[in-house]
């Protein structure tokens, strides 16, 4: 039993917290720099923007709804770009929390996800016009609670399934995700309900535009071929 609970306090403080009181000051001031400055960078790697540079010559910002992310790749240049976005920035949200997670565990975790998610949208390598942050969001909800994961996921489903719209199950879960963490999450840690509040209005603010076109009715509906633009630039 106390192997087991000495697990879990590792792996709820990290590998660093754990260790924390044995720390000078200062040193344990620059971890900062650890959990939030390197997920933000890797976050500010923007998988869009390289895809569509590297691979079409192209900026991924010039085309469709200018947005840096899965979905516009998708309309842009079709499925093996998107795969590729898709698996890219999950990576980097993936290790960023990692890293996190080895300072102080659970709540640097967060942090570092956080961090993560606001490089993806303002990334420094790209004059901060990124993507809209949703697949770090929905990589941050799996690493640190897969059942709010699985939950919305499913929700998202039903809603692109039903609409067409991936804005409109995109805003719906990150609404959705600061209220389960509340009611499903016992931690304890209050801080990464301000993390999940902080991502959900963020989402929520990037898809207003999106928002204000599927009132008007003026939205592309999702669907999973390449756009005519494209093809004819070919």
């Amino acid at each position: 039993m106390l192997h087991l609970f000495l697990q879990y306090e590792v792996g709820f403080m990290g590998l660093i917290g754990y260790f924390w009181k044995d720390i000078p000051l200062f040193p344990s001031m620059l971890l900062v720099l650890l959990y939030v400055l390197i997920p933000y960078l890797l976050g500010s790697i923007n998988t869009a923007i390289l895809v569509s540079k590297h691979f079409y010559h192209d900026d991924i910002r010039k085309h469709g709804s200018g947005n840096a992310g899965f979905t516009n790749v998708m309309r842009t240049y079709g499925k093996k770009a998107a795969l590729i976005t898709f698996g890219g920035d999950i990576l980097k949200t993936l290790l960023a929390i990692l890293i996190g997670w080895c300072v102080f565990g659970y709540l640097t975790a967060y942090i570092a996800g956080f961090a993560c998610f606001l490089g993806h949208i303002f990334p420094v390598f790209y004059g901060f016009k990124g993507g809209k942050g949703v697949l770090c969001m929905g990589t941050i909800m799996l690493m640190l609670d897969w059942r709010i994961f699985l939950a919305l996921i499913v929700v998202f489903i039903g809603i692109v399934m039903a609409t067409k719209y991936i804005s409109a199950g995109s805003v719906i879960c990150s609404m959705m995700f600061p209220l389960m963490l509340n009611r499903m999450n016992n931690t304890g840690i209050y801080m990464i309900e301000f993390v999940a509040i902080a991502i959900a209005v963020i989402v929520v603010i990037k898809h207003r535009e999106n928002l204000k076109r599927i009132f008007n009715g003026t939205e592309s509906k999702f669907k999973i071929k390449k756009s005519k633009e494209t093809e004819k630039g070919k």
